[in-house]
């Protein structure tokens, strides 16, 4: 039985804490698009309306001790366990309607987008000048092979069979 499995059945029938799965490829496919699933495996925590990425270890002992912190969260379901910034931000945003709340949800998913698309081409340039670097390393490697080393190395072990060091 895979960890993730037995995570499952050691939560069966919690009143408080649901640990599943979803089949991204199939029927859920709509939710992992909804709820920002990019990679296979992805696990998520949280408010079902809120899900946050999980980053912790994969074993059975690190999601075990990870579920057992888990429980009812700061949210419109659960005010009473927001601290007084979170209280006063849900107030906030519980007062909004919802054309607004829409509005602002896509304009910091939108920030969220152009961040990641400025690491996506940060990372392709880091890797643009790896291979260059790496071409260029193995290159000159190759030159130096070429100029005469591998010959260097025969007549300096030969030499030393002559006077016997070898």
């Amino acid at each position: 039985m895979k960890d993730w499995d037995k995570l499952m059945k050691e939560y069966e029938g919690s009143s408080n804490i649901l640990i599943a799965d979803v089949d991204c490829t199939a029927g859920g496919k709509s939710k992992c698009e909804e709820v920002g699933v990019r990679g296979y495996p992805t696990i998520k925590y949280g408010d079902p309306d809120d899900l946050q990425d999980y980053k912790g270890g994969r074993s059975f002992s690190d999601l075990s001790s990870f579920a057992k912190g888990l429980g009812p969260a700061c949210g419109p379901a659960n005010p009473e366990l927001c601290d007084a910034a979170k209280k006063k931000m849900l107030d906030e945003f519980m007062a909004l309607d919802g054309t607004k709340r829409d509005a602002m949800i896509k304009e910091k998913e939108d920030e969220i987008e152009k961040l990641e698309s400025g690491f996506k081409t940060f990372v392709e340039g880091l890797q643009k000048q790896y291979q260059e670097g790496s071409d260029k390393k193995d290159a000159d490697v190759e030159a130096i092979k070429t100029s005469g080393l591998g010959l260097l190395k025969a007549v300096h072990n030969y030499a030393k069979k002559q006077k016997g060091e070898l």
